[in-house]
């Protein structure tokens, strides 16, 4: 069994003034291109929808679960027939937090992810922390789970995966100079260390006072990079394979010989 995944690392910042419409229909075209080269999933980078470093319109922007962000990723991913993984903004009440939502083919969401780590003034200025910790959901004979960008750089959030059974851990994220190490290090190493494929998909160029690294990568569970971004738009694919993973984690073997008793 495998599935095949598709990363879009964009569209290129343009600076201070969100524009969804415009977001949204990069999202489609990567969505098309996608499904075109076989992709069963497309991941789209942190807060997708509507940007990330965009100051107050985030709150302006922030929109209720199940709301009109649903519905227009919902209607990409049932015209594609791919299931669309996308961030933005989620107003709960009060509250605004950092969100991914996973909507299928048939146009139903079947996963929701709040960020658990929030990174500086940047997040802590407009979001409330998540407080849910592993999602996953099904998918192609995977089990997929969900990290949103600084989420990953704290390795007991990537185990927690590990030890729910998650294969396929999909990450949007925001990734900004001068962190390229994340990308080209780290993330190679939470796949091997935890024995799970990574798709870590980035924004790319400049948003306001942000340069972003591009870099998306995606990792298998021996850590070897299967693909990666440059640093402009580009739409990546990979296969995750569950014979590979199964054959990874026999060879590997940190998963059964920790000693959760001392620690």
């Amino acid at each position: 069994m495998t599935v095949t995944v598709g990363m879009y690392q964009g569209p290129e910042g343009l600076g201070p003034e969100p524009d969804v419409a415009r977001n949204l229909t990069a999202i489609d075209d990567a969505a098309a291109r996608a499904a075109a080269a076989g992709a069963q999933l497309l991941v789209t980078p942190e807060l997708s929808v509507t940007g990330y470093d965009i100051g107050a319109a985030t709150t302006e922007l922030a929109r209720p679960r199940g709301g009109e962000y649903h519905d227009a990723i919902a209607a990409i991913a049932r015209r594609h027939r791919v299931t669309v993984v996308a961030g933005y903004p989620e107003r709960d009440g009060d509250r605004v937090f950092n969100a991914a939502t996973v909507i299928g083919p048939d146009g139903a969401e079947l996963a929701h992810y709040r960020k658990s780590h929030l990174f500086g003034d940047l997040d802590r200025a407009v979001f409330a922390p998540g407080g849910e910790l592993p999602v996953t959901f099904a998918l192609g004979g995977l089990t997929c789970g969900l990290l949103i960008c600084y989420d990953v750089e704290f390795p007991e959030a990537v185990r927690a995966h590990a030890d729910a059974g998650t294969d396929l851990l999909l990450i949007p994220t925001g990734l900004m100079e001068p962190f390229g190490r994340i990308a080209e290090q780290v993330v190679p190493v939470r796949a091997f260390e935890s024995q799970l494929y990574i798709a870590y998909t980035n924004h790319c160029g400049r948003e306001t006072s942000l340069e972003y690294c591009g870099l998306s990568t995606a990792a298998g569970p021996d850590g070897e990079v299967l693909a990666r971004a440059g640093r402009a738009e580009e739409l990546l694919t990979f296969t995750a394979d569950v014979e590979a993973l199964r054959e990874a984690r026999i060879a590997n073997t940190y998963l059964r010989d920790r000693r959760s008793d001392l620690y």
